[in-house]
């Protein structure tokens, strides 16, 4: 069994190397397609998703985000016509987000550099054990 010092090392160096990848991804998708991390990371999720719509709590279950950031993320792509958000016909409480076709291009647009930051930082990085 490995000592707590090690464990603790270990996962400063994951810490580390997330800190290192999310803020290349978040500066670099900014400058390139003016998307932060977290609205590509909705737009790939939708876009995956490959139906028309999805629920938001759907996508906040796969998300890293809270319920709330992933609603002010969702804001944020709405008012720039990536997404569009609808009420649930049978619950009004249910949200619905879908990519617009604008949200699609931007998605494809910025998909190769978010690929691109991917592999220059975790091509070579030793897998995790969990």
């Amino acid at each position: 069994m490995e000592s707590n010092a090690a464990l603790v090392d270990r996962w400063r160096s994951l810490l580390t190397c997330y800190n290192t990848v999310a803020c290349d991804l978040d500066r670099t998708l900014q400058e390139a397609h003016g998307l932060t991390m977290s609205e590509f990371e909705a737009l790939d999720r939708l876009v995956e998703a490959d139906c028309d719509k999805r629920r938001m709590q759907e996508l906040a279950a796969d998300m890293y985000l809270s319920q709330s950031a992933l609603s002010r993320t969702v804001a944020r792509l709405e008012k720039n016509g990536l997404v569009q958000r609808g009420l649930c016909e049978s619950d009004r409480r249910g949200v619905f987000v879908s990519v617009t076709e604008a949200g699609r291009h931007r998605h494809a647009e910025a998909r190769m550099t978010h690929s691109d930051i991917l592999a220059k930082h975790l091509s070579d990085a030793p897998q995790a054990v969990a």
